[in-house]
């Protein structure tokens, strides 16, 4: 099995995403992550749904996607030619003697000190997967007290967007 990213627009209706994770539950996929968003039109999300699946399943899962009246448009897209990132809220133990280990391990990952008690403090991150989940590793020794983390949001690289054609005005592209 193997992971992918799914960009998938949507019109902004309700119960659109409930059809959309039913469809998927429906075949016995885990959803990794899931992000759902406004998009540069009032009347168009965008989902980025994270799978690990085959990519036969996964090829048969789009084809009823597309089936959905509201799904406007579906692309997958390929790390090498997208972007990604995770939004992470951690908050970590940091008394008088180790809150400064936690500030360089902040400054090292570039991320940002939010909130600040007295014996923790509120981090923020955002990156891809690989650099939040080394961040969650070097934080752990101090104590992680709560954590949350975004799902991931991705678009493909360059000038092109998936918005281009798919939205004059909303109308269904297969």
């Amino acid at each position: 099995m193997s992971k992918h990213t799914l960009s998938v627009l949507v019109e902004n209706k309700p119960g659109v995403l409930a059809r959309i994770a039913g469809l998927f539950a429906r075949r016995g996929f885990n959803i990794d992550s899931l992000a759902v968003g406004p998009t540069e039109y009032a009347e168009v999300s965008r989902m980025t749904i994270v799978v690990n699946v085959e990519d036969l399943p996964l090829e048969q899962v789009t084809k009823q996607l597309n089936k959905l009246i509201n799904v406007l448009k579906i692309v997958e897209l390929e790390p090498a030619a997208s972007v990604s990132r995770e939004l992470l809220l951690v908050k970590v133990k940091a008394d008088q003697q180790t809150r400064s280990q936690v500030l360089e391990v902040v400054q090292l990952f570039r991320a940002k000190i939010i909130d600040v008690a007295p014996d923790a403090v509120t981090i923020e991150a955002t990156g891809g997967s690989e650099k939040i989940e080394a961040l969650l590793r070097v934080l752990q020794p101090f104590g992680v007290k709560e954590l949350v983390q975004s799902g991931m949001v991705a678009m493909g690289r360059g000038t092109r967007s998936i918005t281009d054609r798919a939205l004059r005005p909303v109308e269904r592209i297969a």
